[in-house]
């Protein structure tokens, strides 16, 4: 039986996909609490996360959910950080990887259907952003999706070294974009509006109570440009505005000449902070 343990403090190093706790493919053998196994705990705390959101999440709670004792779920999770990392890659595998090996398949294509994945999944579950910066993500899924991304990137032609900055670029916006959005449709919903009739309501008390700040003269012509589209119309523009600017970013650094593309390790530069 695994050791109960309630916490959540987690070593840089400790991960439940290590030291054989959570063997690829299967789970734990021998005596356990009847009906039931690590999957269906697994798919419980997934429920509870979409439903309830991070917060609210605990042992406690997902035991209740099952109708079992909390005793019983530590029979297949050592602590609450092993269970969220569990959930974690659960729903990594709900995106539909393209296959970056296809030898006629485009780059541009690759990157987009990559993102537009990620995207959707951290809409989908508000919950997983803050805790993809928290855990290794080294289970099956997050290996795949990130074996995905780093054979694309690499068929750009992209040197070496420029790699991982593209990786950077078009994936942290991703993050940043997909978790706004995520956020903005939990507030929505705990309001109980659709996203048009949350972004009437205030945008209608933002312009005001901003009437008179600079801000408002200079977003009238954001504003105009918005048109009479929905705002789910809104955020899909704006990703795909995004993103062909990264798309064309990889270009113009794939067209420039070789020479420059070396100065990004150049002395001069100050390096990033870590």
């Amino acid at each position: 039986m695994a050791k109960a343990a309630g916490g959540t403090k987690n070593s840089p190093r400790t991960s439940v996909w290590l030291h054989g706790k959570a063997p690829r493919g299967g789970g734990r053998k021998g005596d356990q609490p009847s009906g039931l196994d690590r999957e269906r705990i697994t798919e419980a705390s997934v429920r509870l996360l979409d439903a309830e959101g991070l917060a609210k999440f605990s042992m406690r709670r997902l035991a209740a959910e099952l109708n079992v004792t909390a005793m019983s779920v530590y029979w297949y999770v050592d602590t609450k950080d092993d269970l969220l990392e569990l959930a974690l890659d659960a729903v990594c595998g709900e995106m539909r990887l393209p296959d970056t090996e296809a030898a006629d398949a485009s780059w541009h294509d690759l990157l987009r259907a990559l993102a537009d994945e990620y995207r959707a999944l951290l809409i989908r579950h508000p919950w997983v952003s803050p805790l993809v910066g928290r855990y290794l993500n080294i289970g099956p899924n997050w290996l795949a999706f990130a074996l995905a991304v780093q054979q694309t990137v690499r068929r750009t032609g992209l040197p070496p070294h420029t790699q991982n900055g593209a990786i950077s670029a078009v994936f942290q916006f991703v993050y940043g974009f997909g978790t706004i959005e995520g956020h903005y449709m939990a507030r929505c919903a705990e309001a109980g509006m659709t996203q048009d009739e949350y972004y009437r309501e205030a945008a209608g008390t933002v312009q005001v109570e901003l009437v008179s700040h600079g801000i408002m003269e200079s977003a009238k012509e954001l504003l105009a440009a918005r048109g009479d589209g929905t705002v789910e119309e809104l955020w899909q523009r704006d990703f795909t505005v995004a993103l062909d600017l990264m798309i064309a970013g990889i270009e113009a650094l794939l067209a420039s000449p070789a020479p420059q593309r070396e100065t990004g390790h150049s002395s001069a530069r100050k390096p990033p902070s870590t």
